[in-house]
């Protein structure tokens, strides 16, 4: 047993940048090779065991809350693919799902089977076993899972180590053999040719950039052939199909613009076509759609539209020919479009809630298509979207819907009476009744006069006087929305009396483009007031106090944890920070490390601009620490982690632990085996949510001058 927290040694270096000399004493720490960097890490993790020591029976506790409300032994809703039902098993005791898929009845049969999870199923077929691939391993991811079109050949890929670079195999499916065919090195995708005979995937450069895609030859001893390679180093490449199967399709993308190449799928070895050249600002994406007996592209594109318009052009060109389908909005946001032969399903987000449309294919109608109709759910507060559809042209839609409440639920909608087929709905076992809880929408007032959206889920009648513990979620970055879904694992939480809380903070694309726009690049600090200003309007409003709640983010939403405990710690008793990007300034300044290059369209470039780095260096965590009283912190990494590298919470915790004034607890918590996801394996997965759950409540509950030593 450790009775004091690690030292990190100090090792100065001397940075300097646009003139300005900056000291890290912890950059060693980047150095995996190191053994004092692993001594390190490990030196931690037995601390932040030894700290947290006193939860092990809380911990094995909620361990059990999560397994006995799920139903180990289940199977997904079986979803259409030419002569085939295609599912997904789990079973008690294993940590990984079975891929299956049994015959159809008959071809005019859109009727899922209801099957049985514990009663055998005639003409199942097993057509991959994850468990057993994952033995041997101490980490497993599935990435691609492709079938041919004829449904006789399966490629999948997989990473062992939790890097995300993937390995391609192929298997047979009507002799069950293994091709001796296998791709190493990928970046995870792979699609077939119309033919069968053809594997489209991509590689990654050393700044782990998807950039190059390849066409592997089935059983070809040939070198693969290199189909394009993106030179730009701002931009990522990867390749698919449309809907209809009909198009390859390469799509190229920075954050802010898009190019796209589209080729026949039954032509592989063809030649790609730009649809429309790269324009900076400009971002789009293709789908192939037959209105009114014509073959288009609908292209979903932000060409003066902010928040992205919908257009068709002729699918042979010329690709500027285009004729507006539904016209922009401000404050409607397209986000995409799911083509198929007798609809067009849009998803778009309006009130910082992501819905979904239907637009009938009409041949009597303007361009072919009815007017769009969006589908009530019946809530609120919810989110939705446009699920598994395998098949070109079917008569039902699969859409799925949940709420704060509502569990996950899987709906066919029938697409020429607009009815709703429920399919199936998460099973919470041991008694969950949605009546038990409420969830609520408010406004908080930031800074500058803006209100941020609060969405709040809690145990029914939860008293409104400060006295329930808190934990207020948040990310804001990359355009990316926070949705109200349910949670499993948060039950642990709200039967304790805990208010849960998500910030839709700017940065984050809850309320359309402008609102990303006004949290990125020279407006990036809106990210953290906004979150501030949640967590005090929580507390004005009796939701909790501040000696009560706990922030939790990842990844940038780390970034925004590091940010707001520096800015506003007396508003919180913990902060978890999940492997987060506090040393934001550092690694954007780097172009030679994973994903600098293309994040100076999010974050900006301190490189070359001395305004954006001074900028950066304002609100950069790592930067900012300083000789002041910060509350109780839990950092959790991976050594493996390529997006967001160990060292930056390593660093962060160091310089922390060396700073800080108070006795708040600062843990770091390294898993030594896994990736940016965290650990692999559903049991292992709940374990380590169990492990932050008991340190979220013992935060909150204790306080911060609490009985037991933090």
């Amino acid at each position: 047993m450790t009775s004091q927290p690690p030292v990190a040694p100090r090792r100065p270096i001397v940075r300097s940048h646009h003139g300005d000399d900056v000291v890290d004493e912890y950059e060693w720490l980047r150095d995996v090779d190191d053994p004092e960097t692993l001594a390190y890490l490990e030196a931690e993790n037995a601390w932040a065991e030894e700290q947290t020591a006193h939860l092990a029976e809380l911990r094995e506790t909620i361990f059990g809350e999560i397994k006995s409300r799920t139903l180990e032994t289940d199977l997904s809703v079986p979803v259409r693919h030419g002569a085939w039902w295609y599912y997904a098993r789990t079973y008690e005791g294993k940590q990984y799902a079975v891929r299956c898929r049994c015959p159809i009845g008959s071809p005019d049969d859109w009727d899922p089977p209801v099957l049985e999870a514990e009663t055998e199923i005639e003409g199942e077929e097993v057509l991959l076993d994850s468990n057993v691939e994952a033995e041997g391993h101490d980490f497993f991811s599935l990435g691609g899972f492709s079938l041919s079109d004829d449904d006789q050949l399966l490629a999948w890929s997989v990473d062992v180590k939790g890097d995300e670079r993937y390995t391609i195999k192929v298997k047979d499916l009507r002799t069950g053999e293994l091709h001796p065919d296998t791709v190493t090195g990928t970046s995870g995708g792979v699609t077939w040719s119309a033919d069968g005979k053809h594997l489209f995937y991509t590689t990654v450069d050393d700044a782990w950039r998807p950039f190059r895609v390849w066409r592997h030859a089935l059983g070809s001893t040939d070198e693969d052939v290199l189909v394009h390679e993106e030179t730009d180093h701002r931009f990522f490449t990867g390749v698919g199909r449309t809907q209809s199967e009909r198009y390859l399709v390469i799509g190229s993308s920075s954050k802010i613009t898009s190019e796209v190449r589209v080729l026949e799928a039954d032509n592989p070895t063809g030649e790609f076509r730009v649809v429309r050249p790269r324009e900076t600002g400009v971002e789009y994406s293709v789908e192939h759609a037959r209105l009114a007996g014509q073959h288009v592209f609908l292209i979903l594109h932000n060409r003066d539209a902010l928040d992205f318009e919908l257009a068709a052009v002729p699918a042979e060109g010329p690709y500027d020919d285009e004729t507006v389908l539904i016209p922009h909005r401000v404050g409607v946001r397209l986000e995409d479009v799911d083509v198929f032969a007798r609809q067009v399903m849009v998803s778009y987000r309006r009130d910082a809630l992501a819905r979904i449309g239907i637009m009938r294919c009409d041949d009597s109608a303007p361009n072919g298509l009815a007017a769009l109709e969006e589908i009530d759910f019946g809530e609120e507060l919810f989110t939705s979207g446009v699920g598994a559809n395998a098949e070109w042209d079917q008569p039902l839609v699969r859409v799925g819907f949940g709420s704060f409440v509502t569990p996950g639920t899987v709906y066919d909608y029938v697409v020429e009476t607009g009815e709703l087929i429920l399919r199936k709905q998460a099973p919470v076992l041991g008694g969950y009744d949605p009546a038990d809880y409420e969830q609520h929408r408010t406004w908080a007032v930031a800074d500058d006069g803006t209100e941020v959206p609060v969405s709040i889920v809690c145990r029914a009648g939860t008293p409104r006087d400060g006295s329930a513990p808190g934990l207020l979620y948040g990310y804001g970055s990359y355009e990316a929305s926070m949705d109200p879904g349910m949670s499993v694992a948060r039950l642990s939480l709200l039967d304790r009396g805990f208010v849960f809380a998500i910030a839709h903070v700017r940065g984050g694309g809850e309320l359309g483009r402008t609102w990303y726009e006004q949290g990125k690049l020279m407006n990036k600090r809106n990210t953290f007031t906004d979150f501030v200003a949640a967590a005090r309007h929580l507390v004005d409003e009796g939701w909790t106090s501040p000696d009560r709640l706990v922030a939790e983010g990842g990844s940038a939403g780390g970034l925004l944890m590091g940010a707001v405990a520096n800015l506003a710690p007396d508003a919180f008793a913990g902060i978890l920070a999940s492997v987060p990007f506090v040393d934001a300034l550092t690694s954007i300044l780097d172009p030679d490390l994973p994903l600098t290059v293309i994040e100076w369209d999010e974050w900006g470039d301190p490189l070359h601009d001395p305004d954006v780095y001074a900028y950066m260096k304002s609100y950069s965590p790592y930067e900012n620490v300083t000789a002041r009283d910060y509350p109780a912190i839990l950092a959790v990494t991976s050594l493996n982690d390529t997006r967001v590298l160990y060292v930056e919470p390593a660093k962060w915790v160091a310089r922390l632990r060396a700073t800080a004034t108070g006795d708040a607890p600062l843990l770091l918590k390294t898993e030594m085996k896994a990736g940016h996801g965290g650990v692999s394996g559903r049991y292992e997965a709940w374990r380590e949510r169990a492990w932050e759950l008991a340190w979220i409540i013992d935060t909150a509950t204790q306080g911060r001058s609490g009985e037991n030593p933090r």
